[in-house]
């Protein structure tokens, strides 16, 4: 794999991964294995759009299923991800407590 392919397939990792509902979903399961019917409960999102999103997943190879019965099962493949998620988080709040710091510190503001 050469580097410009390299940094497509990174690119479209990250796109995958820049949507609040499949970043809800990817909360949902950063515990383990959920059914579809408790990423709903613990989401929120419409079953039709839950699907959509968790296709969208599977595609790209962030989630992997197991069926049991009438239930389908969903989990992260790779635990990393939710690694990443938490540093993108660490470096969100950073930033939003380093502008915090910026706007109180304005004389007159």
């Amino acid at each position: 794999m050469d580097e410009h392919e390299f940094y497509c397939l990174h690119s479209d990792l990250c796109k995958t991964l820049a949507n609040e509902k499949r970043q809800m979903i990817l909360g949902a399961l950063r515990d383990g294995e959920r059914s579809v019917s408790e990423i709903q409960a613990a989401t929120g999102i419409p079953q039709a759009t839950l699907s959509q999103h968790l296709a969208i997943l599977r595609s790209r190879g962030v989630v992997r299923t197991r069926r049991a019965g009438n239930h389908v099962y969903y989990d992260i493949i790779n635990p990393k991800i939710i690694q990443a998620f938490d540093l993108i988080t660490e470096v969100m709040q950073e930033t939003i407590e380093l502008r915090r710091g910026t706007v109180e510190g304005i004389p007159g503001e």
